[in-house]
């Protein structure tokens, strides 16, 4: 007679069961971990990717506005040759004052047989040239004095009645303009006799820096299409000019007679300052060649590049001295 199996015990039986799920358990952490760790990989190749595609997105923005501003750059010298050639000014009929408004990059590649535009960026490319001399120089209502150590900054007063002209034909109040001249005056007077840092503002070298001299933003918002700030000494471009900008630096010019030369600039842009005086009939009209002029020297590229849903923009100051053109600045304004 055989021996009977024995059956097996209930504590043995919860063994097993807690074997199983300790087993199961043990499973379901491997596949979560696995699972996290897949997902974190994948996450950062998608960031490694998007990266990668930003980065190559910035570098061929870069590239185009580059070649947005050489372009323009090279409008400016062939205007200069052709000014130089037949004696004409610089006026808002000229082809560099005409925008361009915003186009398809692909619009601008040369047409042949392998050139596809499905092969390009989905790009729209815009911009503007801008004269600044069309603006009153704020740098101009400083000028320095003396020599060495003898050297001096002044308030021209000449400029300094322009810019008041200014800020009452907007409406602004004056004490903020006169608070500013002299924060240019004292900064100028300390940067020529005190090589430390001070605690006056720095000089400003753009429009929007003008905000370290005390004027408001409401201000410069105002002032900005009749005010710049260049690097040096530059005349108003009557061709150019707003009226408000002509009303402030012609002495005893109104804004009537400020609206008719623009009217007459459209159809003949004047070649020298007595033309004005003509026009108007008033020999007494106050034009002189250290304020007043129909060329200029210093203009403002805007490009702005539209890729998918991410616009960049930049601005350049640049200098024309003959057929020269040279960028004295570029900033590139925040991606929207």
């Amino acid at each position: 007679m055989s021996a009977r199996r024995p059956w097996p015990s209930p504590s043995h039986g919860r063994v097993r069961a807690q074997q199983r799920g300790a087993a199961l358990l043990l499973a379901m952490l491997v596949v979560t971990l696995v699972a996290t760790l897949a997902s974190a990989a994948l996450w950062q190749q998608w960031r490694a990717t998007e990266i990668e595609s930003a980065e190559r997105q910035r570098a061929q923005a870069g590239w185009i506005l580059t070649g947005a501003l050489d372009w323009a750059r090279l409008i400016l010298r062939e205007d200069a040759r052709g000014n130089r050639n037949s004696g004409n000014a610089d006026h808002l009929g000229e082809p560099w004052a005409t925008p361009l408004e915003e186009a398809r990059l692909s619009s601008f590649l040369a047409a042949d047989k392998d050139n596809n535009t499905d092969n390009t960026m989905d790009a729209f490319l815009s911009g503007e040239v801008i004269d600044l001399q069309s603006r009153i120089n704020f740098m101009n209502v400083v000028r320095l004095s003396g020599q060495g150590a003898q050297a001096k900054a002044e308030v021209s007063e000449p400029d300094r009645d322009a810019m008041v002209n200014l800020y009452q034909e907007l409406g602004l109040p004056a004490s903020e303009l006169t608070a500013a001249i002299n924060e240019l005056v004292n900064t100028t007077n300390l940067a020529l006799t005190d090589p430390l840092p001070s605690a006056t503002a720095l000089t400003p070298v753009k429009f929007a820096q003008l905000g370290w001299l005390g004027i408001g933003a409401a201000s410069l918002a105002a002032l900005e299409p009749h005010l710049t700030v260049l690097p040096v000494r530059t005349t108003l471009n009557l061709n150019t000019a707003s009226p408000e900008a002509l009303v402030s630096a012609i002495p005893g010019l109104d804004m009537a007679q400020a609206q008719r030369l623009v009217a007459e600039r459209e159809r003949n842009p004047f070649k020298t300052l007595a033309e004005p005086a003509q026009l108007l009939n008033n020999s007494g009209l106050q034009l002189s060649d250290l304020h007043h002029g129909t060329r200029s020297q210093f203009f403002e590229v805007r490009g702005r590049l539209r890729l998918d849903n991410t616009v960049i923009e930049e601005r350049s100051l640049v200098e024309r001295q003959d057929l020269n053109v040279s960028v004295r600045w570029r900033e590139r304004l925040a991606a929207r």
